[in-house]
């Protein structure tokens, strides 16, 4: 009788052959051929129900009929073996990123060939966190912690294989988030342009450093521990200073905040002029006017005291002609006001120069820089007046004892030296 062929085992294989097959069946003794398709095959004769074949190769995948000759006829062609397609070993060309901290946890797109039934993939020699194989040239993949600090080759893993070792991916060193420890000056206008140092910890790499919310205008990286930062504009009050780097972003401290002071304004100078030769005390009134910093006089700084954000006592400087008064505050330089230095008067006559005791006399004083005048003294007593110029002045002699009595003049510009006044005491009947 013919040969009867039942079934393969196995049902597979890949189309370069190679694979021993099981052949069962019946009445195989005396088998002159097997055949895969119409390609002859090596094979044993095991038994009259079992042949053992190696599959030969074949032109193209897919499914032939096996098929067992011997003098009595060829068997049935109804059991089949399966050639299959030469499975590639995958390839990776890249990773992105190629860097993360060695505690791991970084998600790292894969990209490359065949990567379709991955059943692995290796960061050195360690597995992935875990992966997915989004198509057949990508996968993402959870980067597992590092041995140490360095690079590690990226594997992936199919059936086919295990992919070249070439592409790498660096392991770094775990990087504290930065802290500020201190921010100088630590005012400053709300106009901005402020140059601030900021002084903290672990600053390399820095990304930005924020006034609050906003980005300083500009800023360098001087060493890990020292940014100098340009403070952007801003408003009245205080505001945390950040520094963001790769590893996180800095907590706001007490040392870390920035002031943003309103500008000072003034209003008034009083009084608004003095002697040239300075030392009297003005009262500068405004606004905003807390930790000032300097007062100048033209361009002359005056020793003062903060009495108020609504006040300010100065010690005028020596000085001459009107001068415009300025404040500065960590808010800027406030508006001028004007203050005016007034030469020191100067006697020269009285005229008439003798009176009675018993005052009344008229007399007109004579000098320089009179303009100013706020009192006349006769022996330190006061006496009505009335400024005429800045070189005349008539005022009425108040009464006193016989004898001389010294008569100066005070201005703003100070007080004049003596001229002498002789009252003259009535005739004895």
């Amino acid at each position: 009788m013919p040969p009867l062929v039942s079934s393969v085992s196995p049902t597979q294989g890949p189309v370069t052959g190679g694979t021993p097959v099981v052949i069962t069946g019946s009445d195989f003794i005396g088998a002159t051929a097997v055949r895969f398709g119409a390609v002859n095959a090596t094979y044993t004769v095991n038994s009259s129900t079992q042949i053992t074949a190696v599959a030969p190769s074949a032109a193209a995948p897919g499914p032939v009929a096996v098929t067992v000759v011997t003098p009595a006829g060829t068997s049935n062609a109804n059991v089949t073996y399966t050639y299959t397609p030469v499975a590639v070993p995958p390839t990776v060309t890249s990773v992105s990123p190629t860097s993360g901290p060695v505690t791991g946890g970084t998600v790292v797109t894969v990209t490359g060939t065949n990567f379709t039934g991955a059943t692995a993939v290796r960061f050195g020699a360690v597995n992935a966190t875990s992966f997915t194989v989004n198509s057949s040239t990508q996968i993402t993949a959870v980067a597992p912690p590092g041995v140490a600090p360095g690079s590690v080759p990226v594997t992936v893993v199919t059936p086919a294989g295990t992919s070249n070792a070439t592409v790498t991916f660096t392991y770094t060193p775990v990087v504290s988030p930065p802290t500020v420890t201190s921010v100088s000056p630590a005012s400053g206008p709300v106009t901005g342009g402020t140059v601030v140092t900021v002084t903290g910890t672990d600053f390399t790499g820095a990304t930005a450093v924020r006034f609050g919310t906003v980005d300083a205008t500009s800023f360098t990286v001087d060493s890990s521990t020292q940014i100098t930062a340009v403070a952007p504009p801003g408003t009245p009050g205080a505001v945390p200073v950040t520094v963001t780097t790769p590893a996180g972003t800095s907590a706001a401290s007490p040392e870390s905040y920035f002031f943003y002071a309103a500008g000072p304004i003034l209003t008034a100078a009083t009084p608004a002029q003095g002697p040239s030769a300075g030392g009297n005390t003005v009262t500068l009134t405004g606004q905003n006017l807390s930790n000032a910093t300097s007062v100048l006089f033209g361009g002359t700084p005056a020793a003062f005291t903060v009495v108020s954000s609504t006040e300010i006592v100065a010690q005028a400087p020596p000085g001459a002609g009107v001068v415009n008064v300025t404040v500065t505050t960590p808010g800027g330089t406030s508006n001028p006001v004007a203050y005016a230095y007034v030469s020191a008067p100067t006697l020269t006559s009285v005229t008439p120069s003798s009176g009675p005791t018993a005052g009344g006399t008229v007399v007109t004083l004579t000098g320089t820089n009179l303009t100013t005048t706020t009192s006349v003294l006769f022996e330190g007593v006061p006496a009505a007046f009335t400024v005429i110029s800045d070189t005349q002045v008539i005022a009425t002699v108040p009464a006193g004892p016989p004898g001389p009595a010294s008569v100066v003049v005070t201005t703003a510009g100070g007080t004049s030296g003596a001229v002498t006044f002789e009252r003259v005491p009535p005739p004895e009947v």
